[in-house]
Formats: C-alpha cells, sequence, structure tokens
C-alpha cells in the first residue's frame, strides 16, 4: 500500500482491486473500477473494519449519481418510472471522491452514527 496527500493520521493507498484509507480507529476498503479517477468516484461499495474487529458494509454514492441514476431509470421505467431510489446498504454523500468519503465515514465513526448508517456484516 503507497501512501499519497492524506488527512491527517490516515494513510491511504491501492491493495489492488481495494483502495484503502486506514487510521488506528479503522479501514475503509473501497471497491472503484480500476482505471476510475478517485477524485471523481460517485458509487463504490465500501467494506469497513472496526479497531475493535466489527465489520460494516454500504454502497457509497453522490447526490448526483442518485439524481442521474433516477433520471436513467424514468427513462427504462424502472423504479416506478425513476420516482424513488432505494438501496439496502446505500449512503448519500455530497460531493465525489473516495478521500471524501472516507473523511465522511470517519465523521460518522467520531460520532456514532455508523451503527445507524452502515450496514454490520459479522455477528454482535
Amino acid at each position: 500500500m503507497t501512501d499519497s496527500a492524506k488527512p491527517e493520521g490516515m494513510e491511504q493507498g491501492w491493495d489492488a482491486p481495494w483502495y484503502r484509507f486506514r487510521t488506528d480507529r479503522f479501514e475503509a476498503a473501497f471497491l472503484p473500477e480500476p482505471d476510475e479517477d478517485l477524485e471523481a468516484v460517485c458509487d463504490v461499495d465500501v467494506d469497513v473494519r472496526l479497531a475493535d474487529g466489527s465489520r460494516w458494509t454500504a454502497t457509497v454514492f453522490t447526490v448526483a449519481e442518485v439524481a442521474r441514476l433516477m433520471e436513467e431509470r424514468a427513462q427504462t421505467g424502472e423504479n416506478l418510472g425513476g420516482r424513488y431510489f432505494w438501496c439496502s446498504d446505500g449512503l448519500i454523500v455530497r460531493d465525489p471522491g473516495i478521500e471524501n468519503m472516507a473523511q465522511v465515514l470517519a465523521g460518522l465513526i467520531d460520532s456514532g452514527e455508523y451503527r445507524h448508517v452502515l450496514q454490520r456484516c459479522d455477528d454482535e
């Protein structure tokens, strides 16, 4: 895993096929497309492992990506003609990019809100 520009206390880099962010509190493993611009990612699965060993997941979308998907589904007739969007483990963020998404996750973990936002994957 290689370092690049990062928020304080955060290590980040490729561990193919994952792009990982690590801190002393959590590790977030994102699964972008291989050639995707990491600053432009707007729809990505993430696996989060906390320091306590628990594992959580989400599919992170930007607001713009949800709007795009709804418009696409309006054309195809899916989701009542694009009138709604639903995803069981969806997390919607304002801005694109893996680093932004990792910062949102860090904030959710700091506040404890991750328990309500992310989907737990292991036995409690």
